[in-house]
């Protein structure tokens, strides 16, 4: 970049908001890329995300509890992730209420219609100020919007859109999937339905996931640059298995695979195939990202108790609601399925809320306040759940292989037994137990853990020895660096995040009602 711009309190760098037609238009993805695309031009950059709703979240290395989007973002822009990059994060715990993380740490429970109705608003200084040290400390800042920035009915509350954008005076472009169709149509109603404050900060938009000849589009642009005063700043292609964590597990299909990966043979004479239980409130769910990753496992989530019959390893995923998620499982015979599946010998593990669902007792007067609530007592542990949040980033060995993990959770688990330690859960059998997220990203311990599930199961499956899934991260994210690169007018973006917003642009009627 030529420089950080001058402001009565010092120099800051340069901002841009990455808004969005809809929720999943690619926001999350365009940041990601532009965040990468800047790193390697040698700038440093930081991604934002003012406010997130999501249940896929990470913790920092000082503690702090943000969105794995961020974390991941963080990743692409090759700096290590912090509170400020996630200063407001939202954990569903219904379709009403949510848990609100401030810079990190948990400050209660909220209603929507409580939060929109003053709490929000009441946390724009907050979020400007984490703006602002990011963009002292950095070059440029890449902001993500959430949701739609035309919400009409939420516009006069939002920190995260138009009202952050506003706030901050950084420029905003409109990501549009036109793989979902309409975009054209999306673009011109998001702009026409904003104040005219709020227009003057669109400065153009950015179309993703075309598949097609790119010339069949350019009559199009070229009409939407006439009717809106406004240009595209790029044409992104339609690229398989790009998306980086997710923000909501509730989005996952309850029978897609997880994640598209490199195909390749198994390195064993069979495969493996974990059936992942798509318990509601389900968090985290990027943990078995890494078994996915590797030839020869098939992953796949399921919410009936017969799609547990050719599983090999039957995983109890995270969740915010463990009582609710234990009473989900035995209404849809899950729950016997597990329970028969233990007493054959049969592997299963439990991460998280999955590990508390194993114990033989809870006991929760925090998250769900059902009280005494029995488990599936496959694993000796009694758990109670604490008001304090445990946020914590472990490192440890298991199976002869160092482990490094995150946890997020406020049940406390009491392990009275079990043949034998596992990351600080246990392990009876063929059921293990931890509180650890990310451990089956660490390349040993996953082979390890593979080795020891096909043993159990029966399988002639051999893990391949040189996957690494950091390796694959990077790789992924590359590819989004260079999406922006080879599909973005790279130069009129550097010029929008440098210069700041455009002067002069025009209003598109009717405006905000």
């Amino acid at each position: 970049m030529n420089g950080r711009r001058k402001t009565a309190d010092g120099a800051v760098g340069g901002g841009l908001l990455v808004a969005g037609t809809t929720s999943d238009a690619g926001k999350s993805v365009v940041t990601a890329g532009i965040c990468r695309w800047l790193a390697r031009q040698g700038v440093s950059v930081a991604p934002f995300k003012a406010q997130n709703m999501s249940l896929n979240s990470f913790v920092t290395r000082e503690g702090a509890e943000i969105g794995r989007a961020q974390a991941m973002q963080a990743a692409a822009a090759r700096v290590e992730p912090t509170a400020l990059m996630n200063p407001v994060l939202l954990k569903p715990g219904s379709d009403r209420s949510s848990q609100v993380v401030l810079l990190g740490k948990p400050v209660g429970e909220l209603s929507a219609r409580g939060y929109h109705a003053g709490r929000q608003e009441q946390l724009l200084g907050t979020v400007t100020d984490c703006l602002a040290e990011l963009r002292r400390t950095h070059d440029a800042v890449v902001c993500e919007g959430a949701g739609s920035p035309a919400e009409i009915n939420l516009r006069r509350t939002d920190i995260v859109n138009m009202g952050l954008a506003r706030a901050a005076r950084i420029p905003v472009v409109v990501v549009g999937d036109i793989d979902r169709g309409g975009v054209f149509a999306s673009f011109f109603g998001t702009t026409a339905l904003l104040s005219a404050q709020d227009q003057s900060l669109v400065a153009g938009y950015l179309v993703n996931k075309f598949r097609g000849d790119v010339t069949l589009l350019e009559p199009g642009l070229e009409m939407l640059r006439r009717i809106t005063g406004r240009q595209t700043y790029g044409v992104l292609p339609y690229a398989h298995g790009l998306g980086i964590d997710e923000e909501d597990g509730l989005r996952v299909s309850l029978r897609g695979t997880v994640r598209e990966s490199v195909v390749a043979p198994p390195a064993g004479e069979d495969v493996l195939r974990v059936a992942v239980c798509a318990v509601p409130l389900m968090s985290n769910f990027t943990d078995v990202d890494a078994l996915a990753a590797e030839p020869g496992v098939v992953v796949r989530f399921v919410d009936r108790p017969e799609e547990l019959v050719d599983a090999d390893l039957v995983v109890l995923p995270g969740t915010r609601g463990t009582v609710r998620a234990l009473a989900w499982l035995r209404e849809r015979g899950l729950a016997d399925a597990v329970v028969r599946r233990a007493a054959e010998g049969r592997p299963v593990l439990g991460i998280c809320g999955g590990y508390q669902m194993l114990g033989e007792h809870i006991e929760d007067e925090v998250e769900s306040r059902a009280g005494a609530v029995a488990g599936l007592g496959l694993l000796p542990v009694r758990v109670r759940f604490a008001v304090e949040k445990t946020l914590a980033r472990p490192v440890g060995r298991a199976l002869g292989e160092p482990v490094e993990g995150y946890e997020i959770h406020h049940g406390v688990a009491e392990v009275a037994g079990g043949d034998e330690e596992f990351l600080d859960g246990c392990r009876v059998g063929s059921v293990w137990g931890t509180h650890w997220h990310g451990s089956l990203e660490s390349d040993g311990f996953r082979r390890a853990f593979l080795r020891e599930v096909a043993r159990a199961a029966g399988r002639r499956f051999v893990p391949a020895p040189d996957t690494c899934f950091g390796a694959l991260r990077e790789e992924q994210l590359d590819r989004l660096g260079d999406l922006i690169e080879e599909h973005a007018d790279t130069k009129a973006l550097l010029r929008l995040i440098e210069e700041g917003v455009p002067e002069g642009m025009p209003f598109v009627p009717p405006g905000a009602p």
